[in-house]
């Protein structure tokens, strides 16, 4: 029998029965796999068992052992030669660094020729932040990939978007992600289904850098920073449709969902219990995407409240404008506002003249007292504030006034 535990000689107890089922899985392939498993050098068993154990069944019975046994030889050539891989955890290597694939893009032996395009960026680097720019900065000339929705595959591979020289956010961000990895730089992507604004959805990298996860972009700007932070600051915590995910090759107790597995999450959405402001537009999308079924089979994270966090202390951190302020929001379901379980996550959208020109989510009863909504306002300004929250069939109006309230805190009570 394959999967016999002879087979599985110095590669730890929990891969073990993950291994019976990938090979049972394999099917034809199998021995392929197998050969993958044994050929592995002694010091990468383990980080060949890791991708086995996890691998899709569409990559288990279909992926050479040449294919396998190349991307873990420059993944841990990197190790060897970068130190900021070399210090890494098991758990980040084998998840960020030795994947791969990132979505459902094909499946090209990129890694090689990623390790000897980019290694010479960063050899001479010593600090992760350097070396991450040092990558970042130059890709697009390196790779001569630019962005273009003329592209023929929104997931495309690295070697089909240098074909085309074209790609989508996915596509870009999946070539600077494996750019990163090339090198020994944990990435992954992350991206939503839909913004809260509906107008539309976007894909980008994160890495690992001083013990957290930050984002970056195939167009850098800093770390953390670019032009979609409001758009992902202002998720809906309550909402999976509206979630940040970020992408996990190993398995989690959720699915990634972004793209055509988003169906899965307007299925299950009420629409007639949306705001009117965002009705229609939610009724459109849920029209296109009915028309497509696709199971969704990759893992994610949903990292939606650090985007939020993120974006709240870009808030406070940018110079305003002498008419300018920062107030806060706190939603409460009773007048017991010193109870952290009487506050309720809503929709909080901010009128001025009739017009919405801002909107957000208030905490939740879980959060941190401390926590708030924050946005930016004029000062001595009258709003008018509509609190709402879809499942409790909660719609309520309150007017406000900008400097009237002690350090423009505003806790509203339903």
């Amino acid at each position: 029998m394959i999967g016999c535990q002879s087979k599985y000689s110095g590669i730890p107890e929990k891969y073990h029965a993950r291994l019976d089922s990938a090979f049972v899985k394999a099917s034809s392939n199998s021995d392929e796999i197998l050969r993958a498993l044994n050929e592995a050098p002694e010091k990468q068993k383990e980080g060949m068992a890791f991708l086995i154990s996890y691998m899709p069944k569409r990559d288990l019975t279909t992926l050479k052992a040449s294919f396998l046994l190349e991307n873990a030889k420059y993944a841990y050539k990197a190790k060897d030669v970068f130190p900021w891989c070399a210090s890494l955890p098991d758990s980040i290597f084998f998840n960020e660094v030795l994947p791969y694939t990132n979505v459902a893009e094909t499946r090209d032996p990129w890694r090689k020729d990623f390790f000897e395009r980019f290694s010479k960026y960063v050899e001479t680097k010593k600090d992760l932040k350097e070396a991450i720019f040092a990558i970042a900065n130059p890709i697009n000339k390196e790779v001569k990939v630019e962005y273009n929705t003329k592209r023929s595959i929104v997931d495309s591979s690295p070697l089909e978007a240098m074909s085309e020289n074209m790609a989508t956010c996915t596509g870009l961000s999946i070539i600077l992600t494996d750019a990163f990895r090339s090198v020994g730089i944990p990435s992954r992507l992350a991206g939503t289904a839909m913004w809260t604004n509906l107008k539309g959805n976007h894909t980008w990298s994160e890495v690992w850098i001083d013990n957290q996860w930050k984002f970056i972009e195939y167009y850098p700007d800093a770390l953390n920073k670019s032009w979609f932070l409001a758009d992902a600051g202002k998720a809906d915590p309550s909402n999976p449709f509206h979630w940040i995910y970020a992408v996990s090759y190993k398995e989690t107790d959720q699915y990634y969902y972004a793209g055509k597995a988003a169906i899965h999450l307007l299925n299950k959405i009420d629409v007639d219990k949306l705001p009117l402001s965002i009705r229609a537009e939610y009724q459109e999308w849920a029209k296109k995407a009915k028309k497509v079924v696709e199971k969704p089979y990759l893992f994610g994270v949903n990292v939606t409240q650090r985007y939020i966090d993120t974006y709240q202390e870009s808030l406070k951190n940018k110079k305003l404008k002498e008419d300018e302020l920062i107030a806060k929001f706190v939603i409460f379901k009773n007048k017991n506002t010193t109870k952290s379980e009487a506050r309720l996550d809503c929709r909080v959208d901010l009128l001025e003249n009739g017009k919405v020109i801002d909107f957000g989510y208030s905490p939740r009863a879980t959060d941190d007292m401390n926590r708030f909504l924050n946005l930016k306002l004029k000062k001595n300004t009258k709003y008018e504030v509509v609190v709402s929250h879809a499942n409790e069939n909660i719609k309520k109006s309150f007017d406000i006034t900008t400097g009237k309230e002690i350090e423009d805190e505003f806790k509203l009570i339903l």
